[in-house]
């Protein structure tokens, strides 16, 4: 049970970052670095309090493929954070959450996984909600760009799918040593993106500002991380993968209750098709009778 409300909770908290992205008056590039520099520092924090150590002979022989991966989670952030800011929380969220649906797509590719007849239908659903989503969008009297800002969601999508099919090549290092050397290579990596496209305005940031920063390192980052592995560690796969319909979910009712955002019914129910093909092709419980497999490309 405590594995539960550990991993329940890291999916709530990552549920909200779109609200205190919302606050923050810097460029998306901008909120990446600070996220990645605050969320280091507390981790190591952290990893030093509780005496973990790791093996740099280990980093070393995953180094290209964590070097790639913190290339993937660099981009993920700054396109979720330009998805916050185009259009609504729930937009973004539920474009966000196609990345399931990419690493479906990808794994025969790159996993050399079979796709059962099921996984195949599934895509077909999910995609037909994303374009049920997509069709009912555009530019609200608001000023938000929906249609700009969900595809920004879907780059996102993209980045996140990558970063979950490199981290599968990662050999014998847990999820908080690959996480604290992902987050640290990847601010490392946007520092000279930010000051040569941003200049120093990152410096500039509001007082405003400075709380919500300092939340999205240590509690949407740092804690969050953390609850995620300590959960995740115990748990089965197929409960995992139901847990984390509460991160898409607490982003809609926030979008719904507290922002006030709409959505139009068709994308009520593209919504309702994408999360619900992407629950049924993770759950193992859920078989068809007849299986096609597809074999990956040589």
């Amino acid at each position: 049970m405590k594995s539960n409300i550990q991993f329940l909770l890291s999916m709530i908290i990552f549920g909200t970052i779109g609200v205190f992205v919302r606050y923050i008056d810097l460029s998306s590039s901008e909120i990446a670095l600070l996220r990645g520099l605050v969320g280091s520092f507390f981790l190591m924090t952290v990893m030093f309090m509780m005496k973990k150590k790791f093996s740099w002979a280990l980093v070393k022989a995953n180094a290209l493929v964590l070097l790639l991966s913190s290339i993937a989670l660099g981009g993920n952030w700054i396109f979720l954070f330009q998805a916050y800011k185009h259009t609504t929380i729930s937009n973004a969220a539920l474009s966000y959450y196609f990345a399931p649906v990419f690493v479906l797509i990808l794994s025969p590719l790159v996993l050399k996984e079979k796709l059962s007849a099921k996984k195949i239908i599934c895509i077909g659903i999910a995609m037909l909600g994303m374009l049920l989503i997509v069709g009912n969008s555009g530019v609200s009297t608001s000023g938000l760009d929906h249609l700009l800002g969900i595809g920004y969601g879907l780059m996102a999508a993209i980045f996140y799918a990558s970063l979950m099919l490199f981290n599968k090549f990662i050999k014998n290092m847990n999820g908080l040593e690959i996480t604290f050397i992902q987050l640290g290579t990847s601010t490392l990596l946007l520092m000279p993106y930010v000051f040569f496209t941003e200049g120093f305005g990152i410096f500039e940031a509001s007082s405003s500002s400075i709380p919500f920063i300092l939340i999205l390192g240590i509690v949407h980052t740092g804690i969050g991380f953390l609850l995620f592995f300590s959960g995740m560690q115990k748990l089965k796969g197929q409960s995992i993968a139901a847990l984390s319909y509460a991160d898409p979910i607490t982003s809609l009712v926030i979008s719904a209750v507290i922002l006030q955002e709409q959505m139009t019914v068709v994308q009520m129910l593209g919504g309702a098709l994408l999360l619900g093909s992407t629950f049924v092709s993770e759950n193992q419980s859920m078989k068809f009778s007849k299986r096609l497999k597809i074999k990956s490309a040589k």
